[in-house]
């Protein structure tokens, strides 16, 4: 249609009379708002009389096919400021409360404590924040732990962050063969081996994990072979690194544990010896589990020649034991037994702490420390560097010894 928007009233008429079973639609959007701001200033809509404005509203809604209700708005839209333009859509969007610095500063965190848990993470954030004074850890402390987790899925934090033998059963007297009961008493250990497996015929290097029940103090040793003359003064060294006087000692039943040597060192330290039921794979279940989330994680797979095991020993005692008891925080469960007599095990996210934290917890626990040790003596240990600032040293220290051991350095995985 051509010089549509000059036509005069009786030729709308005529137009309406003529075409009432033919069916008129805009193409695009812009297009028809530019004919309908154009038809209504040349008809002098403003100026015009109930009547004419009728008959010239029935036209334009005739000629773009538009619906009454949207043909209502954009007269409204013309009279009130001279135009019909096209307004943009505005979607609605929630305020922003994390930011791309606290994206990064979470996968940081997430890639140098090896991505714990959320509520472990969670507390070193809150740590970070309140007990070490990090103010750009100020939003993050305040995180819950289910959008912590929504965090870790976002399109930012993704752009920033072995075959086993059973054991084969060997009777033997040495060692009661139950369960240890510590009674909340700190000083009774799980202990484990992990093997770094072998390569053409040799041997790696072989770690061992005692982890106290109570509160989880963790001790990590390495030899290179696990017979009693290289497990006994490593193991002896091991039981020195606790801050409590150890008795109890629990092991599954392999032979490097399970043997008189071992027996009577336990036995001249006075601590009871125990080892696992038969077809009770809860009885160890703490170290096994810490296997799994410290050695593996942190130490991986690959096979490490034994002549390495000196050097992993001086990397333990230095740098991962400091970091596991004093900046890494472990949950600890709280059972409750239903009417059926089931026991549950939940991990409130308050109960989360690091093992010197719950140890200070306890309660007299100044007693449970060995002759000579005091409060004094780790809370500097403790305060000394932030849980991240320890983590970033371990991992340093971690990638030259993997360096010295012409191994490759392991790449943080990207999780989501």
């Amino acid at each position: 249609m051509q010089n549509a928007e000059n036509l005069s009233h009786e030729q709308i008429r005529e137009f309406l009379r003529s075409s009432r079973k033919i069916e008129f639609a805009g193409s695009a959007r812009a297009e028809i708002y530019a004919w309908v701001e154009g038809t209504l200033a040349a008809q002098g809509y403003g100026n015009l009389g109930k009547k004419e404005r009728g008959l010239v509203r029935a036209y334009v809604e005739k000629v773009t096919g538009l619906s009454v209700s949207q043909m209502t708005r954009l007269i409204r839209a013309y009279l009130d400021t001279g135009g019909v333009r096209e307004q943009p859509y505005q979607r609605h969007q929630f305020a922003t409360r994390y930011t791309d610095q606290d994206m990064a500063l979470l996968a940081e965190v997430d890639r140098v404590h090896e991505r714990l848990s959320g509520p472990a993470t969670r507390c070193i954030l809150r740590r970070e924040c309140e007990q070490f004074g990090r103010t750009e850890y100020t939003r993050l402390a305040r995180i819950s732990v289910a959008h912590l987790y929504n965090l870790r899925h976002n399109a930012r934090y993704r752009n920033q962050a072995a075959v086993y033998e059973p054991t084969r059963p060997t009777p033997t007297t040495i060692g009661e063969r139950r369960r240890p009961d510590p009674q909340g008493r700190p000083g009774f250990l799980r202990v484990d081996t992990v093997h770094q497996g072998d390569r053409d015929g040799a041997k790696g290097v072989y770690h061992i994990n005692a982890v106290d029940t109570v509160t989880q103090w963790q001790v990590v040793g390495c030899v290179s072979q696990i017979s009693e003359s290289y497990l006994l003064p490593v193991l002896e060294g091991m039981l020195e690194q606790f801050p409590f006087v150890v008795l109890g000692f629990h092991a599954d039943n392999g032979s490097e544990f399970i043997n008189h040597r071992v027996a009577k060192l336990l036995n001249k330290l006075r601590v009871e010896f125990t080892k696992s039921r038969a077809c009770r794979s809860q009885d160890n279940a703490l170290v096994e589990g810490k296997n799994g989330a410290v050695i593996r994680k942190l130490i991986g797979y690959g096979h490490i020649p034994g002549e390495h095991a000196e050097a992993l020993q001086k990397f333990y005692g230095q740098f991962l034991n400091p970091y596991l008891n004093f900046h890494r925080p472990c949950g600890f469960a709280t059972v409750t037994v239903d009417a059926r007599g089931k026991r549950r095990r939940r991990y409130p996210v308050e109960d989360y702490q690091t093992p010197y934290e719950k140890l200070k917890s306890l309660a007299e626990a100044a007693r449970y420390l060995r002759p000579g040790l005091t409060w004094a003596r780790l809370d500097p240990i403790a305060a000394q560097r932030s849980d991240t600032e320890w983590a970033h040293r371990m991992h340093a220290a971690k990638a030259r010894l993997l360096r010295q051991c012409k191994l490759p350095y392991p790449v943080p995985p990207v999780f989501g």
